[in-house]
């Protein structure tokens, strides 16, 4: 099945999801890929300029809630944090396969009362799947300190080129040598800009409160007993579920019928436009392959933006 084009109009906000391979364990936490994770969240911040509303990385997955200012702004993103996460857990667990499963699947929110339950959604794990009592406890990157605290999300970026360079040079390289710290900066959602940071911290504070409830009712009637951190600290990161969640990705995530209806008609008109590009393009193939030497590829084309 061919993927859907990848439409995100200008200053949405986006929800992502990137699944590891076979659902295997590869990104079991521990405070070294946490703190690594959060430095290529920062870095990756600051290179793109990314805003970031909240996080989750589980054992299996992550997701992000963000609001690029354009898809090229994010495929950017995503590539500079998915293939450096891929590097850095892979070094950390073994791992020498790829690590993901596929590409990072965005989702436009399309309304503030969405946006609210795709947050509730991301505060969510760990708990909602019966691993740990409480979201608040998961061991590995997240932002619940962060949104019901005020935390710092603080984290190590380390520059491997610079380190594969002097080792190149014949130098000695100390642990540190090439870090840098990075702190990722969390943006409220425009539904809950109106409140002050202590109501802001009430707020998700009470979400997180709701999940646990919800979390201790689910286990009682399906009779599951949740994990400790140090079992989950102590799995396998190579292991892999019997069973793997195939439930089919939202188009967009709507609270109404009306505003999903107005998404669609959004995107089939951007579905027209690009396939009579394509057309147009196809068209001149031939003039564009004469300006090339033979056995040459040509170079891509670059995302097409107003500016």
């Amino acid at each position: 099945m061919a993927r859907p084009l990848r439409f995100i109009p200008e200053d949405s906000l986006v929800e992502i999801t990137t699944r590891t391979f076979q659902g295997r364990l590869l990104l079991r936490p521990s405070q070294e890929l946490t703190d690594i994770i959060l430095g290529i969240l920062g870095k990756a911040q600051a290179l793109y300029g990314m805003t970031i509303h909240a996080f989750v990385f589980l054992s299996t997955h992550a997701h992000l809630l963000v609001s690029p200012t354009s898809a090229g702004q994010l495929a950017r993103f995503m590539q500079f944090v998915n293939a450096n996460v891929a590097k850095e857990a892979g070094k950390l667990h073994s791992w020498s396969d790829r690590l993901w499963s596929r590409r990072y699947r965005s989702i436009v929110v399309a309304d503030d009362t969405a946006a609210h339950a795709r947050l509730r959604y991301i505060l969510a794990h760990s708990a909602k799947e019966g691993l740990l009592g409480s979201p608040a406890a998961w061991p590995g990157p997240n932002c619940i300190a962060a949104l019901t605290k005020g935390k710092p999300l603080r984290g190590t970026w380390f520059d491997r080129s610079k380190e594969f360079l002097a080792r190149q040079r014949g130098e000695t390289v100390f642990p540190l040598q090439f870090a840098t710290t990075f702190d990722v900066k969390l943006t409220p959602l425009r539904c809950l800009q109106h409140l002050t940071v202590d109501q802001r911290h009430t707020e998700i504070r009470h979400i997180v409160d709701e999940i646990k409830k919800q979390a201790a009712a689910d286990n009682k009637e399906k009779g599951r007993t949740p994990m400790t951190v140090e079992q989950i600290l102590a799995q396998d990161p190579h292991s892999k579920p019997a069973t793997i969640d195939r439930s089919p990705a939202p188009f967009v995530h709507a609270s109404n019928h009306s505003t999903e209806r107005d998404f669609r008609v959004a995107y089939r008109a951007f579905v027209d436009a690009f396939r009579a590009g394509a057309l147009r393009m196809r068209d001149r193939v031939r003039e564009i392959r004469e300006m090339f030497p033979l056995g040459a590829f040509p170079p891509q084309l670059p995302f097409a933006s107003a500016t």
